[in-house]
């Protein structure tokens, strides 16, 4: 097991330096000069100049990246050119909202969606089975903007039943918890469908093979038999859709915290682009690929976990 994490960091080393190369090249595409902006509109030629030169954009590009990845190995993000703050500790302040966005989202929406799948997969062409899959069509249709405004709307305005702007508290308070509903289901809606899908197919092609056969014949309940041989192997590929649509929902957060003025890393990635604050922007971009890559080692493990060839093919 070990030995199969280790080979997966190692594959996540090369991705990793992918992105920041991208980051940091789609950074100098950005119409607005840095220097410009940390001097301020009224900023005479002269000073414009001396901020570049103190800011390093006066080097070629090449040099301006060697010395950025040596400023990241050494664990230094820089400074916001906006409030001259250390981005560290900027990224240090919102990864906790987004964080406790993600997993109340994915509390509710893939026990939701398993579950569902599964109800889908028992009752295979019955009028629920059909009311399902319409759920699920539904759910991947539905942009993540439009439903997180109409559930602004509609439990905002309508009918003012929760607060639908900023983080009122932390999770283990009623403010905090009244405050994170919407965005949670705004973020997870938009989940449940592609993971009922995927967990009914799977389902169905694990119900005929023969160690379902095996267990019937055995005796065994239904409920048994689908809950303890059925969906033990049909997780495999839904734990790889999973992870593939957690990927997905670093990118729906961007959205939905712009959206309910969550103070996450997404609004700060946002805040920072539209901003033209080098430095706080690919720190962003770097928390968001370091997370979608500890969320594929996560998938990889939660492999080895349910199909024990993947852990003796890797060796011990």
């Amino acid at each position: 097991m070990l030995r199969h994490v280790l080979q997966r960091l190692l594959l996540a080393v090369p991705v990793l330096l992918g992105v920041l190369l991208v980051g940091f090249l789609l950074m100098q595409v950005v119409p607005n000069d840095p220097a410009v902006v940390r001097a301020g509109p009224t900023a005479t030629q002269d000073v414009i100049e001396g901020i570049r030169r103190d800011l390093g954009l006066d080097r070629p590009l090449w040099l301006q990246f060697a010395l950025y990845l040596g400023r990241l190995a050494r664990g230094d993000l820089g400074v916001s050119i906006i409030n001259n703050m250390p981005v560290l500790e900027e990224l240090g302040n919102t990864i906790g909202p987004t964080l406790e966005l993600m997993l109340a989202s994915l509390a509710w929406s893939v026990p939701l969606g398993i579950g569902l799948g599964t109800v889908g997969a028992c009752w295979r062409g019955g009028l629920l089975d059909r009311a399902i899959m319409m759920v699920s069509v539904a759910g991947v249709s539905v942009p993540v903007f439009l439903l997180g405004l109409g559930l602004v709307w509609l439990l905002g305005f309508t009918f003012p039943v929760l607060p639908f702007s900023g983080r009122a508290g932390p999770l283990w308070t009623l403010e905090g918890l009244a405050g994170i509903i919407l965005p949670a289901l705004t973020l997870g809606g938009v989940f449940v469908g592609p993971v009922a899908r995927m967990t009914r197919s799977a389902v169905l092609d694990v119900l005929g093979a023969d160690h379902v056969r095996t267990a019937r014949a055995k005796g065994l309940s239904e409920t048994a038999v689908v809950l303890h041989h059925a969906l033990r192997n049909a997780l495999i590929p839904v734990v790889t859709l999973i992870g593939l649509q957690i990927g997905f929902l670093l990118g729906g957060a961007v959205v939905v915290e712009s959206i309910f003025s969550w103070p996450g890393i997404g609004r700060l990635a946002v805040g920072a682009i539209l901003s033209s604050d080098a430095p706080m922007a690919q720190g962003t971009i770097i928390i968001l690929s370091v997370g979608f890559i500890l969320v594929n080692l996560a998938v990889d493990v939660l492999y080895a976990v349910l199909d024990p060839r993947i852990r003796e093919a890797s060796g011990p």
